[in-house]
């Protein structure tokens, strides 16, 4: 029975497409928001995979005033952990792009 076996390095590999690395990525992107701002588009990934490293940049919208580096390192760390973690990826860089601040604010900001 030994002999039936197929050595490790000889059974194949899986592969993980990139636009299943990118639904990953925005899906961990909107976890790591508190909530998202009424009536916008949720989080959107873009990523370049090479072997086992994932690339990714992430646009969003935001509510304003609010921490937005705060928001912005969150999103980075969730990211980074869910592509790790479901996909088996190193992840050396998460790009946050802001597209659109969305006030919460009545009235005029100063």
């Amino acid at each position: 029975m030994a002999a039936d076996r197929v050595a490790p390095a000889e059974r194949g590999a899986t592969t993980v497409a990139d636009r299943v690395v990118a639904k990953i990525a925005a899906h961990a992107a909107r976890e790591a928001l508190e909530r998202l701002p009424e009536g916008v588009s949720p989080p959107h990934a873009m990523v370049v995979v090479h072997h086992d490293t994932a690339r990714v940049r992430i646009s969003l919208e935001l509510d304003y005033p609010g921490d937005i580096g705060r928001q912005c390192g969150a999103v980075r760390r969730q990211v980074a952990h869910r592509v790790r973690t479901l996909a088996g990826m190193e992840v050396p860089e998460v790009a946050v792009q802001v597209e659109r601040l969305h006030s919460s604010a009545q009235g005029r900001i100063r």
